[in-house]
């Protein structure tokens, strides 16, 4: 196998991981371990692994499916249909609320243990913030805009 091929498997494999919840260690190459944890059952960290799935699916070549696979897990069918309308009238991707990849993401609660704030890194350094709500019952991420719902 070459190491393209290995690289895009590692990648999907991690990609896939974060999609479903799982808590995810990582070892840096730089500047000793590092760890990343979570759990399926926390709102924020599901957020999370939502966008650094999403990021990783949009920034790999192919990714389009698992893009559409994530956001039919993580998404209400409601708030789906949302974002496709806001994309259609935009031109942009409705996740990201952007036409390009973003080069980082972070997510931090709010104290609302379903809204995060989601910060969007892009070249020189620029950033953009999103609020994303989720759905108590489903756990699923019902709004992504630049206002939470204002639910506490």
């Amino acid at each position: 196998m070459n190491t393209t091929k290995a690289t895009r498997r590692t990648t999907l494999a991690v990609g896939l991981a974060l999609a479903l919840g799982l808590g995810v260690t990582a070892q840096a190459s730089a500047g000793g371990p590092r760890s990343v944890s979570g759990k399926p059952s926390d709102d924020i960290t599901r957020i999370a692994d939502f966008y650094g799935a999403y990021v990783d699916a949009a920034t790999d070549e192919g990714g389009g499916e698992l893009r559409d696979a994530l956001r039919a897990h993580y998404l209400t069918p409601a708030f789906q249909k949302e974002l496709n309308a806001w994309e259609d009238k935009e031109h942009a991707d409705g996740v990201l609320r952007a036409q390009n990849v973003p080069l980082a993401w972070k997510v931090t609660g709010t104290g609302d243990r379903t809204e995060a704030v989601v910060t969007l890194t892009w070249s020189a350094g620029q950033t953009s913030t999103l609020v994303v709500d989720m759905s108590r019952g489903s756990h699923k991420i019902s709004h992504i805009g630049t206002k939470g719902l204002g639910r506490k």
